[in-house]
């Protein structure tokens, strides 16, 4: 299936700890300008990307935020495709330090021809992910979160930049070629005077999107879902197995939801189900969590379903 926008979330799998006839184990692909992530791929996600159209030479990064089979045991298979399609770029795969062993085990743990080039970025601290390649535009930053084991949720931003003001463009005399140096440049000669990019542009703020998986409340996950413009956020239980998700290290549909509303989150997109709720072809279970998040937030909300597409809203 070809991309639809430019910047969008493709959704491979959206079960917990066990699938059901309807939901794949996690994964999650997201497509961003010229970078393509794989998010948490869990058991199937080489099928799952398959059914999605998304090739496995098209990722520029493997994102796992802990080493907990759901969330992780496709990468054997992640890893052998990317081999067997000859990527012809560098991959690097972002996880919990602590998991290195674990990671290592899943990339070599089979017999298999290696031509994959692989980069493994073992995470011990929040902050900054380091960038492959190195000219990348975008930030991708990792925060502890709280679970039973340790996690990472993950945020990417583009930075702010400037767009051009056409009547301000059209004042100054500039157009065609013109516009193209002055944005190389950042100033130029029009008319008898000098014009600076900053004298026909206006402020234009990046666009963001964070991933939080396995976690209880925390300041973690609000720091990052602060003001993004997409959140994929886990909500395992709904709000009267709240206990449930303390106990195991998760967030009902309304903390989720919650987190989004204080935040300024624009989509909210919820995953990450219990099999423990009836999911049949009805709606009732959609119809479920949808109710309970709607009680904190009303923004627009996707809940997810597998093989879904969730563009990321347009600039502000």
């Amino acid at each position: 299936m070809p991309r639809t926008s430019a910047r969008e979330l493709v959704v491979l799998g959206t079960a917990s700890q066990v699938p059901t006839k309807r939901r794949n184990h996690n994964g999650y692909v997201l497509h961003w300008d010229d970078e393509t992530i794989l998010f948490d791929p869990g058991e199937g996600t080489q099928r799952q990307m398959t059914r999605a159209g998304v090739a496995a030479s098209d990722l520029t990064r493997i994102a796992i935020t802990h080493l907990h089979g759901d969330h992780s045991l496709g990468l054997a298979g992640m890893v052998q495709r990317i081999s067997l399609d000859g990527s012809p770029r560098e991959v690097p795969i972002s996880f919990p330090a602590s998991g290195e062993k674990w990671v290592r085990n899943l990339c070599d743990s089979t017999a298999f021809h290696h031509r994959e080039q692989l980069v493994l970025q073992g995470l011990v601290a929040d902050g900054p992910v380091d960038r492959l390649p190195a000219e990348s535009s975008t930030w991708l930053t990792a925060r502890r979160l709280d679970h039973t084991i340790e996690a990472f949720g993950y945020r990417l931003d583009e930075p702010d930049g400037r767009s051009f003001d056409t009547a301000k463009l059209a004042e100054a005399g500039l157009s065609g070629p013109a516009v193209g140096r002055l944005q190389r440049d950042g100033v130029i000669e029009s008319g008898g005077r000098v014009v600076h990019l900053a004298d026909v542009t206006v402020p234009r703020r990046g666009q963001s999107m964070a991933f939080v998986m396995d976690t209880r409340l925390c300041d973690a996950a609000a720091d990052l879902a602060d003001g993004v413009d997409l959140l994929v956020i886990e909500s395992t239980f709904l709000d009267p197995d709240r206990h449930l998700a303390a106990e195991y290290g998760h967030l009902t549909a309304l903390q989720a939801a919650e987190i989004a509303a204080a935040a300024g989150v624009r989509h909210l997109v919820l995953t990450h189900f219990s099999q423990r709720y009836p999911d049949s072809e009805n709606g009732e279970f959609e119809r479920a969590f949808e109710a309970e998040a709607r009680v904190a937030y009303d923004g627009p909300l996707t809940i997810a379903r597998d093989l879904d597409r969730v563009a990321v809203p347009p600039r502000r």
